[in-house]
């Protein structure tokens, strides 16, 4: 079973009066037993596009289909959608065993069955021994385990996941990746992760959809993305550092990763400038460079031995094959 969005167009009422479109007709499909994760900067319709499928947001047009039903204009309750947000929504009074078992209860099911399947996913989860603690009693990451927990105690249709782990350690921030791929595909159903978090886009996503403006810019593989970026929006957006961009006469901008930025002496051959920036970053640096012949700045990432000093005069260059070129007027890929 797959999740299709079709033209999906949402207008908000901004104060004043002002109109904010949020989606502007998107169209994506997560497909089945695959994890879709979208990326992009605040604002860019990640999460009201998520509320927009679980029906806590209306479409002022288009179409929501979870395999060949359109449940565009069916309540939420009955869209079979279990979604996680960013703060995890248990419920204070009862019991972790109880928060993680509610939906299978207020089902119907057999009492031992619901008893059962929740120390089961509670295991796979590490919140077995919580089972009987208060959700006050619990860190922010054992809150999100246990709302994981909860939506993985069924099979639903389609699972949304908006910034789970925003607000938990980096540490665990990891661990979790792990755990949230761990549950997708015991589950097999359509997952969509929403993130700001570029590293965790490229670690989880079996496909990534970048988002600005309320559009999809582009949707392939991490690895896909990351080597041809569609346009220079998604050159900025996507990745653990923006792309340089670099205006070369009136036909043509240039983009280079970082990574592949070269710096040397100043005796070397490439384009001269100043370092006005070097930022530590564990075994490496970033350097930013400001070329002489260009209102901008070209950022490096170089091993922290190479590390130059700021005021240092220097030249920048990289390989021509690790160049990307993309019309100035479109921004598109050439």
């Amino acid at each position: 079973m797959s999740l299709r969005i079709l033209g999906a167009h949402k207008v908000f009422r901004a104060r004043g009066g002002a109109r904010v479109t949020a989606l502007d007709g998107i169209d994506l499909e997560a497909r089945e037993g695959e994890l879709l994760v979208i990326v992009g900067p605040s604002g860019s319709g990640k999460s009201t596009l998520l509320r927009a499928v679980a029906g806590l947001e209306p479409l002022d047009a288009g179409q929501i289909l979870i395999g060949d039903h359109d449940v565009t204009a069916m309540p939420a309750g009955r869209r079979d959608v279990a979604m996680v947000f960013q703060e995890a929504a248990l419920f204070p009074h009862l019991s972790v065993a109880a928060n993680i078992g509610i939906g299978e209860r207020a089902r119907g099911s057999d009492r031992r069955a619901v008893e059962s399947r929740v120390r089961e996913v509670a295991a796979t989860l590490a919140v077995d021994h919580l089972l009987g603690r208060m959700p006050g009693e619990l860190s922010g990451g054992e809150r999100q385990r246990v709302a994981l927990a909860r939506v993985m105690i069924r099979v639903p249709a389609v699972c949304l996941l908006d910034e789970p782990l925003a607000s938990v350690d980096a540490e665990l921030r990891l661990r979790m990746r792990g755990e949230i791929r761990t549950v997708q595909r015991s589950l097999g159903v359509p997952m969509v992760h929403v993130t700001h978090d570029q590293v965790e886009a490229m670690a989880m996503g079996d496909r990534v959809a970048v988002m600005d403006a309320g559009r999809v810019l582009q949707c392939d593989t991490p690895a896909e993305v990351y080597a041809r970026p569609a346009t220079t929006a998604v050159a900025r957006i996507f990745g653990p550092l923006p792309m340089n961009l670099l205006p070369v006469g009136e036909g043509m901008v240039v983009g280079v990763r970082p990574e592949r930025v070269r710096v040397c002496g100043i005796e070397a051959s490439g384009r001269a400038g100043s370092v006005v920036e070097v930022e530590p970053a564990g075994e490496e640096c970033l350097v930013g460079v400001r070329l002489d012949d260009a209102d901008t700045d070209v950022l490096a990432r170089l091993p922290w031995s190479e590390a130059p000093k700021i005021g240092d005069r220097v030249t920048v260059a990289w390989r021509p094959e690790d160049e990307h070129h993309f019309d100035p007027a479109t921004g598109e890929r050439r």
